[in-house]
């Protein structure tokens, strides 16, 4: 018996078919005789939408009213999961992310995760229930919800696998694994058996779409297996993994672009020592991530 981390991104579960299908999905790992918990993110759409209420609602709002409002999307998914999967006689149930708890930072809107608390929901494996975490969301030291920003339901699945001490995390989406390029753009691109985590993290740094920086550093921090794969297709997906697990080296793993970068250029800078703390410490601080510093 192993324990399973999946997760389900917003594509993975658009609409209640969708849902069901990741909940036959969840079933069969759970017929393999393991423990699984499932971390979902909003419905397709959902965020944009509450975002939207948010912002009309008061355009300088309060980001703590903002993350109580959008996290309610993830929460939505995780009851509707949870019901389909009873509905195939699957003991599961729906957890928020302060029920559990996974705690954070106090930076409402792009929260980091400092710990997760696995005691409750390895309890529950125990009694053969199926966890549905909402994704994206956590506690902060004050007790409030907050959100993890984007990707942020890919972190909450890695952490969750690290502090459960998972066999890997399975990452469901709606491409079946990683490919050499956007297939979308260069039509003879492969798809990856493997790939290593400093693989990973540099073609997500650069643009590539299928896991975000966040999670691909936690899990290679964390050492989680993670696996790439299509919610709608039964097909092998991408493995990533320590470079130890890779045998085949290979000169080139792949092509990523970013379409969207903003450059901000410094004039007079002073060649001192602290001058670059006191640049980059206050992005930091805000959870801001500087991709190149040349």
């Amino acid at each position: 018996m192993a324990r399973i981390v999946q997760k389900f991104g917003g594509t993975s579960v658009a609409d209640l078919d969708c849902i069901r299908n990741a909940a036959r999905r969840v079933k069969s790992e759970v017929d393999r005789g393991n423990d699984v918990a499932v971390v979902v993110s909003a419905m397709a759409g959902v965020t944009n939408q509450l975002v939207d209420y948010v912002s009309e609602a008061s355009a300088l709002h309060d980001t703590r009213e903002y993350d109580a409002v959008v996290s309610s999307g993830e929460q939505a998914t995780a009851g509707l999961l949870a019901l389909c999967l009873q509905e195939l006689g699957v003991q599961a149930r729906s957890w928020m992310g302060w029920q559990i708890p996974i705690h954070t930072d106090d930076v409402h809107g792009k929260a980091r995760i400092t710990g997760v608390e696995p005691d409750r929901i390895l309890q529950r494996f125990k009694e053969g229930q199926v966890a549905v975490v909402a994704g994206f969301q956590g506690v902060s030291p004050q007790g409030r919800i907050t959100t993890l920003g984007r990707g942020g339901s890919d972190t909450t699945a890695v952490a969750l696998a690290a502090a459960l001490g998972a066999e890997r995390c399975d990452i469901f989406t709606d491409v079946d694994g990683v490919y050499t390029a956007d297939p979308r753009i260069v039509p003879k691109a492969r798809k990856q058996q493997k790939i290593t985590y400093e693989e990973m993290l540099e073609m997500a740094s650069l643009g590539a779409k299928v896991l975000q920086t966040r999670s691909v550093e936690l899990a290679m921090n964390k050492g989680v297996r993670v696996q790439v794969l299509s919610s709608f297709e039964d097909r092998p997906g991408t493995l990533v993994v320590d470079e130890d697990e890779i045998v085949e080296k290979q000169v080139v793993s792949g092509i990523a672009y970013s379409r969207d970068e903003a450059k901000i250029t410094l004039v007079q800078v002073e060649d001192k020592p602290g001058v670059a703390a006191g640049i980059f410490g206050p992005l930091a601080d805000a959870n801001i991530n500087v991709d190149m510093i040349v």
